[in-house]
């Protein structure tokens, strides 16, 4: 009977002062925005380490495995840019060795707008052993709740394993 007591001086006390306190507060504030935000970042990083993974996994990049990951991303109504940079393992710089090359690895990097360029025209992307493949996501429209973050949702890195064929 005391804790009942208790219990309801407590709800006729604090639960106004919770209610009036929320009265002015900003709704991008509310712990529900936050919340749909932190359900589309990891859905968005889930995507994206997929994505890596599987690419890197068979060597190449095709135009379907490319448009249904921005359908997937984009699936919540935001919308993102993506960067995808491949660092082509061109080979050892070295200098003068006998029969073994020994030396560090070569990177030329190839970006977005020539990756995109090569799925339109052959509808794959052929990568080999060895390169690196990073893909980037970043919120072009961000929610007031997300201001004060940084601009990527995701990001994932992968060294290539196998090579690509068509």
């Amino acid at each position: 009977m005391k804790l009942q007591i208790i219990g309801v001086i407590f709800m006729l006390l604090f639960v106004p002062l919770f209610s009036v306190s929320n009265v002015n507060r900003d709704v991008s504030q509310l712990p529900v925005q936050s919340a749909a935000d932190d359900i589309s970042q990891v859905a968005i990083e889930t995507t994206t380490t997929e994505f890596v993974d599987n690419s890197r996994r068979v060597g190449k990049i095709t135009m379907d495995d490319y448009a249904d990951f921005i359908s997937a991303i984009e699936a919540d109504g935001d919308s993102y840019d993506v960067e995808i940079e491949v660092l082509e393992n061109i080979g050892k710089k070295s200098e003068g060795t006998q029969g073994t090359v020994i030396g560090e690895n070569v990177y030329y990097s190839i970006y977005t707008s020539e990756i995109v360029e090569t799925l339109e025209k052959d509808g794959t992307y052929i990568m080999k052993e060895g390169d690196i493949l990073t893909v980037r996501v970043k919120n072009s429209n961000k929610t007031s709740s997300q201001q004060n973050q940084n601009d990527f949702v995701a990001q994932h890195t992968g060294i290539v394993t196998s090579n690509g064929s068509l």
